[in-house]
């Protein structure tokens, strides 16, 4: 018999502590000289005497939080994800944008209050007929423009400007998707998120979200897209992009073609698919411009030809000014490295047209005219670099390899002077009193009414009433007329203009809100 194991309690064969099924010997107090439990701090300092029960550790579980925090969320900080990431940072800031300027009747709503009567037509299934342009006019005989039809569905549900404003934040912010991608899959995970952020707060971009609504919002997801696939050599996938290029605007029919032209260089060979896309994009335009745009027009023509030259007493833009927004182009955002990248070519018809028009708003950095070019020129840099990273040329090499930080330094150095930097401004969140005021009184108007309005009113206008620009109604005279006195002008002047445009009527003061006065039609002689 193991003499140790009986010793022990236990019995030969067992585990000692295993429990054998005996009755326990009945527990008896400590004798004396016997040492007590220890007592074990709790949490709270004091003390648990005799469980053994060790202290929590508190700095653990906090890291074992963490860990499994990490772990659940992995899957969406996936590389793969950082397009769709990028872009909705970017959508949530455009957007944030739009609404605060719409809220405090910032918008210049010229161009804004266009489209939305274009598009209110397109929701009610009728023609795009816009009166702000002229009563009666079809937009489509001013800038060939069908693929607004896309968003009548939305405006249906939201009829607002508003709405107009939220989807070119979200089309904006599409095309960094793309931008990003190919950046990260050609130089990695942080320069392609560098140059993804690059991308979206650059200046074209910032200018063209803080500048009402214009249709090439659709242009920039449409050809980053199709330059994407040009990088990665999927010509079905840019022909499939390119192609619908022809229905934002007249003139983007040739940087369609352009494209296929790019396809071409890039293959070598006389691919059907890149012959048809340049094929199809000259001819779509020579048919818009030589018999769309005219059949629409009133006067038969396309009324832009005036642009061009010196014709119609236009000045020839200068030498130094264009160069100065070209570089502006390219400078700040590429560091001038596009310039080694066929890519480029794509942004060709859209100086072209500049460079043969006497418009001063196509120059500078204002406006929304320079935002077709961004896909354009950071895609191009995105092709460029590879190459210069592994150039025989020391500097190039370290210039490639240095740029997307300093892109990306540089767009956000120059956002503190554009749009964006509002958003750190707690005055962008709030709305002036005299905002309130105008927006109230605007309420006023019925839903239906006809109205000769100045530019500020027209975003709050136009979903709901049928409006005119000031001095351009055709003979009708509106219902109500709201106007801002710039200038020093008096409720006074203002009547007496509207008198003078509307003979046959007679006009009172409905009511006024700091610089915009509203008057109310109450008879026709």
């Amino acid at each position: 018999m193991d003499t140790a194991a009986v010793t022990a309690g236990g019995a030969p064969g067992r585990i000692l502590g295993e429990d054998t099924g005996a009755v326990p010997p009945p527990r008896t107090a400590p004798s004396a000289g016997t040492v007590p439990a220890p007592r074990s701090a709790g949490p709270d300092g004091t003390g648990t005497a005799g469980t053994g029960t060790p202290p929590p550790d508190l700095p653990g579980r906090l890291r074992h939080a963490a860990h499994r925090l990490r772990t659940r969320t992995a899957p969406l900080r996936a590389p793969r994800l950082d397009p769709y990431w990028t872009a909705g940072l970017f959508f949530a800031a455009y957007a944030l944008l739009a609404v605060c300027r719409f809220r405090t009747l910032s918008t210049s709503s010229w161009d804004l209050g266009i489209f939305e009567q274009a598009i209110r037509g397109y929701a009610h299934f009728r023609a795009p007929i816009v009166d702000l342009k002229g009563p009666g006019t079809n937009i489509l005989g001013d800038h060939f423009s069908p693929v607004l039809i896309v968003l009548a569905p939305l405006y249906r549900l939201f009829p607002s400007s508003l709405t107009l404003l939220i989807a070119q934040a979200a089309l904006f912010a599409v095309s960094a998707i793309p931008v990003t991608r190919a950046a990260a899959r050609t130089l990695g995970r942080v320069p392609g998120l560098a140059l993804g952020l690059a991308y979206g707060t650059s200046w074209g971009v910032q200018k063209a979200v803080d500048f009402d609504f214009h249709e090439i919002a659709f242009a920039l997801p449409l050809i980053a897209f199709a330059l994407e696939a040009v990088l990665r050599g999927r010509w079905t996938a840019v022909v499939c992009w390119a192609a619908p290029l022809v229905l934002v605007k007249e003139d983007l029919g040739v940087t369609a073609a352009v494209i296929g032209a790019l396809a071409l260089i890039r293959t070598r060979r006389a691919s059907p698919l890149a012959i048809a896309l340049v094929a199809f994009g000259i001819t779509a335009t020579a048919v818009t411009l030589g018999v769309l745009i005219p059949a629409f027009n009133g006067s038969g023509s396309y009324d832009y030809w005036s642009k061009f030259g010196s014709d119609g007493g236009g000045l020839t833009i200068p030498l130094d000014t264009a160069v100065r927004t070209t570089l502006w182009v390219l400078l700040p955002t590429t560091g001038l490295l596009a310039l080694r990248s066929p890519l480029l070519l794509v942004a060709l018809p859209t100086l072209g047209w500049r460079f043969l028009s006497h418009e001063p708003h196509y120059w500078g950095i204002d406006w929304h005219y320079n935002a077709v070019l961004m896909p354009v020129v950071f895609l191009a840099l995105i092709d460029a670099l590879p190459r210069a990273r592994v150039s025989t040329r020391p500097w190039l090499r370290s210039y490639a390899h240095h740029l997307p930080a300093a892109v990306v330094s540089v767009a956000l150095a120059l956002t503190t002077t554009l749009p964006l930097a509002r958003l750190t401004e707690a005055a962008t969140y709030r709305t002036p009193p005299d905002a309130v005021a105008a927006g109230k009184l605007l309420d006023r108007i019925p839903d239906g009414a006809s109205v000769e309005s100045d530019i500020r009113p027209l975003s709050r206008l136009t979903g709901r009433t049928r409006v005119f620009w000031t001095g351009d109604t055709g003979g009708l005279a509106p219902d109500y007329v709201a106007v801002q006195l710039r200038d020093g002008r008096t409720p006074r002047q203002a009547l007496a203009d509207a008198a003078a445009r509307h003979p046959r009527s007679t006009y009172v003061i409905l009511g006024g809100a700091s610089d915009l006065l509203v008057l109310h039609r109450t008879s026709a002689r």
